[in-house]
């Protein structure tokens, strides 16, 4: 059981896990900056300082801290919208960077089997190329 503990804890997909976790809790403290230090102040001023935290509703002896849920909403919103900038941001930077790959393959127009592109018969069907050489490029 030891052994078997062992091998599961070195396996890289744990490791991987445990990398993630860690980059994520830095990470977090990035976007929380962002939204608190940048983001929140902007909404405020436009918002003329309204608190929302002082909005209860009292139902018999119950509290409902309706402004409270009002600015965790908000907040979650701002989260995953600056989230979703950062991301996009991100992709872009990669796909720029992929060179694109050369097509060394095509596919039979008879038989659907990936054959080489300059290929004129089909090995597995034998059926002759020619006539579709141009239009399959």
């Amino acid at each position: 059981m030891l052994k078997e503990f062992k091998e599961f804890i070195t396996r890289g997909n744990v490791l991987d896990m445990a990398i993630g976790i860690i980059m994520g809790s830095a990470f977090t403290a990035i976007v929380n900056s962002v939204v608190e230090d940048l983001l929140m102040p902007i909404i405020s001023g436009l918002t003329a300082g309204v608190n929302y935290e002082d909005l209860v509703l009292s139902i018999g002896g119950a509290q409902l801290k309706l402004g409270s849920f009002l600015n965790a909403v908000i907040t979650f919103l701002i989260i995953a919208f600056v989230l979703f900038l950062m991301v996009k941001s991100i992709n872009l930077f990669h796909k720029k960077n992929e060179e694109p790959k050369e097509v060394t393959e095509k596919d039979c127009p008879y038989c659907k089997s990936k054959i080489a592109k300059d290929a004129t018969r089909c090995p597995n069907c034998t059926s002759k190329l020619e006539n579709y050489a141009n239009a399959l490029e």
